[in-house]
């Protein structure tokens, strides 16, 4: 059980928290997830958890998971109008997202929340420890999982799969910990700032299909 958060934490935590309800990433708030070895078993799931690509449509089983589909894209859209204008490009990073967090068995706006606290949704963002894209994944992922090539971690579909992949890897380490979970996709566990920003974002995000 992580220990009680000090003083400067509980206020960095606020500070986090404020930032994300505005929807601006905090630069103090950046971590670097640490490279630890992994075990054969771990990296060929790991490696073949982000092969493969998405189909262009999502396959719904019924016409109430259509309609709930539906739904949830347009509320998604409409909220994510502040931060990207074109409405084509939104249904595509919208539908790629809803993919990507369904398949690695994660709530579609705790994705969002990471995604608005990690990048403010910016395709080419990278932090000072050289984290990428949407939702900042450092580049030694490509080396550890992928095909070598850190460049494909700005493509939209490769670094929403591996930052989806990453996070579940995460929280089966942790065991469904979502505070710890978090903490060490940022490389800060056992933090309170960076899983309390992504919570209070997340908060932002749901709705009543999530």
């Amino acid at each position: 059980m992580p220990q009680r958060p000090s003083r400067a934490s509980r206020r960095a935590a606020l500070q986090a928290l404020l930032l994300a309800a505005c929807g601006w990433p905090s630069l103090s708030m950046a971590g670097r997830q640490i490279e630890e070895p992994l075990s054969d078993a771990v990296r060929t799931a790991l490696s073949t958890a982000v092969a493969g690509a998405a189909p262009p449509e999502p396959v719904l089983p019924s016409a109430q998971h259509r309609l709930d589909y539906e739904r949830w894209l347009q509320h998604a859209s409409q909220r994510l109008t502040r931060y990207k204008s074109h409405p084509v490009e939104r249904q595509e990073f919208l539908q790629t997202l809803w993919y990507e967090a369904r398949r690695a068995g994660l709530s579609l706006s705790l994705v969002l929340g990471l995604v608005q606290v990690e990048s403010a949704f910016r395709k080419f963002a990278v932090s000072t420890a050289g984290a990428r894209g949407y939702m900042q994944v450092m580049p030694f992922w490509s080396r550890l999982i992928g095909d070598g090539d850190e460049s494909r971690l700005f493509q939209m579909q490769t670094n929403l799969r591996f930052g989806c992949v990453i996070l579940r890897h995460y929280l089966d380490r942790e065991r469904g910990d979502l505070f710890m979970g978090l903490g060490r996709y940022n490389g800060s566990r056992g933090q309170a700032a960076y899983p309390q920003a992504v919570l209070a974002a997340q908060r932002q995000w749901q709705q009543d299909v999530d």
